[in-house]
């Protein structure tokens, strides 16, 4: 399989409401991490996390595509018809983000993981 789909954000204006949500609907176990928690994938499952970003967007669902090369696949992004919302951007961990459009207007993210 190409670029698998690797982890899920969730985010939210009111982390403690929003985190208890989850953790009680679902059993999820959160650390915390600043402004956003972090679940781990379970049997099966995908790592994810709920984030309070502090600004535009508050809610939103994001699931992030594992690929190699953001830059590359960005350009491939464009080249298909979609565009960049936001450009590859670092993470504390190491690896880098970027957030694009599909032709469609779905909002979609891609991950790498540190090198």
């Amino acid at each position: 399989m190409g670029a698998p789909v690797k982890f899920f954000d969730i985010g939210c204006q009111n982390h403690a409401a929003t985190t208890k949500f989850f953790a009680d609907v679902f059993d999820w176990e959160m650390t915390p991490m600043g402004p956003t928690s972090r679940t781990p994938a379970g049997e099966g499952g995908i790592d994810g996390a709920i984030t309070s970003l502090g600004h535009e967007p508050h809610q939103y669902v994001m699931v992030y595509m594992e690929v190699e090369d953001i830059p590359a696949t960005l350009a491939k992004v464009e080249a298909a018809g979609g565009s960049v919302v936001i450009p590859e951007t670092p993470t504390p961990e190491g690896g880098s983000f970027s957030w694009f459009k599909d032709p469609g207007g779905n909002m979609l993210g891609l991950h790498t993981q540190a090198k």
